[in-house]
């Protein structure tokens, strides 16, 4: 033990020096500030460097060989210090891949929950409940494509074409996740969290004779599930999203009464953080986006998609306008009536009439072989906004003509062109309901040179328009499932970055979701638009379940019953 000197000792030396020794308060300073250099450097130069919040394994049915177990993520030390990520938010990690250039998934790895199987896997082994008139067994083989079609007619490529079920999307999308190239284990670097929960799937099984505790039963069970996961916590759900092949009206019921239609998997308040792609989304609400609807051609590498393009560019179409579709006498606003007519009476017209019994409508080939020979495809609104029509057509190359902004124009915002008429006509529905405007003479305004650049468009879409087969995947071209999971992630990056900066959108009117959907790059404001009058928010109990929206699910599964006649 060290012992202290005697006084007389210590006198003699001081004044051997002349100097007056040193305090022992300036000694236990110097002491203490040492103690608290070595802590401080401990924690910032070896902590910082650890994994944070650590996740859990992925789903066991996504495949783990292209999970990266340790991600490229660059050491904070190495990472700039930048206003954009700072250290107190539990997304930072998760920015900071973004700033990895070496890392090709930077910025862009999904980290998939690992659902019970009730939530997906279980409603396909038990398909024949998924439609109360169709047997969807036959649809979930091929990974969610169906059965192949022949190429009978030589209307199809030899492969690649697939009797697809227009209510699909949730298996092929889930399918097409697993063959992601960015998945990963790890959620603290995920740019977004998909939720594989078949709703669309689900719903299907309830919406006719069962009561509202029935139908809402697994969107609350899902929702409960999700909320317990430390996932759900860094963002409450915003980071969040599902899909569903279904329109919205589904997941849209305002009240609990056992005559409404649909489940309240949208009303719910945490689904309201989530994003949710369905076919057709709400003019009036901000957590849905609207995704293609699956055509036939689902093409398992690149060739198979210029084969097809190329195609579509050198046929003879001897058609001007065709349409293929039914009456709908039980609307009166309906302008398919008006349409028919016009297209009967016309010489340059193909019809393609649909109603119950046996019919050319319910043919694939008879469909796109109607479209091969038009120039133009006329897509008037069906039960609700939007056809799977639609996209049949223009995977055939020929120009949709609108009647309804909703139809298109302001639904899938993410995979068409914000400038319409590049690809498009429009004629508002007023024009042929109220003007008997004739299609055929305004069609022929259109210059010649005008329609093969518009149809060159539409060509150059296809890839964005289809879902390649989520047993592969495509190289360089970009498919619908590609363009809407990089959509969610710029979204989900901004939402993190607003959030870090202070940027609240107190301004944001719901309401008006549809108008924030158009605005360009930086504008954060709305205003009056040339279409608020196609979007007058029904007074029918708020407009989201009440009797326009309801009914027209409703006439939707009335068709799709006779469809299927």
């Amino acid at each position: 033990m060290r012992r202290r000197p005697p006084s007389s000792s210590h006198h003699e030396e001081m004044k051997t020096n002349g100097k007056h020794p040193p305090s022992r308060l300036c000694f236990l300073a110097t002491l203490s500030a040492v103690f608290w250099v070595l802590i401080f450097y401990f924690h910032f130069a070896v902590l910082s460097n650890n994994p944070i919040n650590p996740a859990s394994s992925n789903a066991q049915h996504f495949s783990k060989d292209n999970l990266p177990s340790e991600p490229l993520v660059m050491p904070h030390s190495e990472l700039p210090e930048t206003d954009s990520a700072p250290k107190n938010f539990p997304f930072t990690r998760a920015l900071r891949t973004l700033e990895n250039k070496s890392d090709p998934c930077g910025g862009r790895y999904i980290y998939v929950h690992d659902l019970p199987s009730r939530f997906n896997d279980d409603m396909l082994k038990d398909c024949r409940k998924l439609s109360l008139w169709t047997n969807m067994c036959k649809f979930m083989t091929n990974a969610g494509m169906g059965p192949p079609l022949e190429n009978v007619n030589g209307v199809f490529s030899n492969t690649g074409w697939y009797a697809t079920n227009q209510f699909a999307v949730d298996v092929i999308f889930s399918n097409r996740m697993k063959q992601y190239e960015c998945l990963t284990k790890d959620s603290s670097i995920a740019a977004a969290v998909f939720v594989p929960f078949y709703a669309g799937f689900d719903i299907a099984r309830y919406l006719w004779g069962y009561n509202i505790s029935v139908r809402d039963a697994a969107s609350l069970d899902l929702v409960d599930w999700l909320m317990k996961r430390p996932e759900w916590s860094v963002m409450g759900g915003r980071d969040h999203f599902l899909v569903a092949g279904r329109i919205t009206w589904d997941f849209r019921r305002l009240t609990d009464s056992e005559s409404d239609w649909g489940n309240k998997l949208l009303f719910l308040p945490a689904a309201k953080n989530m994003s949710m792609l369905v076919v057709e989304s709400s003019p009036w609400n901000a957590n849905d986006f609207g995704i293609p609807y699956p055509t036939y051609f689902h093409p398992a590498k690149d060739a198979d998609v210029f084969v097809w393009q190329d195609r579509m560019r050198k046929l003879e179409r001897k058609f001007l306008f065709s349409f293929a579709g039914a009456p709908r006498l039980d609307n009166p606003k309906s302008i398919r009536g008006q349409i028919i007519d016009q297209c009967k009476k016309s010489k340059v017209c193909k019809l393609l009439e649909c109603d119950f019994g046996e019919s050319k409508c319910h043919s694939p080939s008879s469909i796109m072989q109607m479209f091969q020979s038009s120039l133009f495809c006329l897509q008037p609104q069906g039960d609700s906004y939007t056809r799977r029509s639609a996209f049949d057509s223009m995977l055939a190359g020929c120009i949709p003509v609108f009647f309804h902004p909703g139809s298109a124009y302001t639904q899938y915002t993410w995979h068409l062109p914000r400038n319409y008429s590049r690809y498009s006509v429009f004629i508002p529905e007023d024009d042929i309901r109220k003007r008997n405007v004739s299609i055929e003479e305004r069609l022929k305004q259109i210059p010649l040179d005008v329609v093969k650049d518009m149809r060159e468009e539409v060509i150059n879409l296809i890839p964005r328009l289809i879902y390649a087969d989520p047993r592969s995947k495509l190289e360089t071209l970009k498919d619908s499932f590609d363009v809407a999971v990089q959509a969610i992630i710029d979204k989900v990056t901004k939402l993190r970055r607003d959030i870090i900066e202070g940027h609240e959108d107190e301004d944001f009117i719901e309401e008006n979701s549809w108008k924030y959907a158009l605005l360009e790059e930086g504008q954060r404001t709305v205003g009056p638009h040339e279409w608020d009058p196609f979007f007058s928010k029904p007074k029918d109990g708020g407009g989201d379940s009440g009797s326009s929206s309801a009914e027209a699910a409703k006439k939707s599964w009335k068709n799709e019953q006779r469809s299927q006649s």
